[in-house]
């Protein structure tokens, strides 16, 4: 099964973190944390949500066994959320 992640955060949605839509029905483009009820938990810039995001490093870092400096990861996130649904212009 093909992993999905969150077109806003680019967190992986899993079962227990997806969101729902103004109907209360699932939603698994996005993440709990980013929309709920069928709407943004946050009106954010694609900037800010990177910066944002940059304060879960060392929680990310820990979960993935990864090793990413905050300057490496920022490199990679402002490739990655272009890319992203709510980002893509």
């Amino acid at each position: 099964m093909e992993q999905i992640f969150c077109q806003s955060c680019g967190m992986p949605v899993k079962s227990e973190f997806t969101s729902t839509n103004q109907d209360g029905t699932v939603n698994t483009t996005y993440c709990c944390y980013c929309y709920k009820d069928g709407q943004f938990t946050s009106d954010v810039t694609m900037d800010q949500m990177i910066e944002h995001c940059i304060q879960y490093l060392d929680e990310y870092n820990g979960a993935s066994g990864t090793q990413f400096t905050k300057e490496k990861a920022l490199s990679q996130m402002k490739q990655y959320f272009p890319t992203l649904g709510r980002w893509k212009q």
